[in-house]
């Protein structure tokens, strides 16, 4: 396991250790979960970004807008159901 050291301002960590009491018994506890959190938060939003990216594209095939529709649905239910959004 490799050890981060990081500096912050007073105000700040008492904010952390209001924000953190009951659930959390260390500060390094929290820590770890708020990045990991983060990490998800940011994953979601590059894959709602390559989804919204991606929208649209392809339509030198001849397809309905219905059929858009239903492909546009079963996308996004595979992404919140990979990602915890449903």
């Amino acid at each position: 396991m490799e050890t981060l050291t990081f500096k912050a301002e007073e105000a700040f960590v008492k904010e952390m250790e209001e924000a953190m009491s009951p659930s959390y018994s260390t500060k390094t506890e929290f820590i770890r979960e708020a990045i990991r959190d983060k990490i998800n938060d940011l994953e979601k939003k590059r894959a709602l970004k390559a989804l919204y990216d991606n929208f649209g594209k392809g339509r030198h095939h001849q397809t309905t807008d219905e059929d858009d529709r239903r492909a546009r649905e079963q996308v996004a239910k595979e992404y919140a159901k990979k990602f915890g959004l449903e």
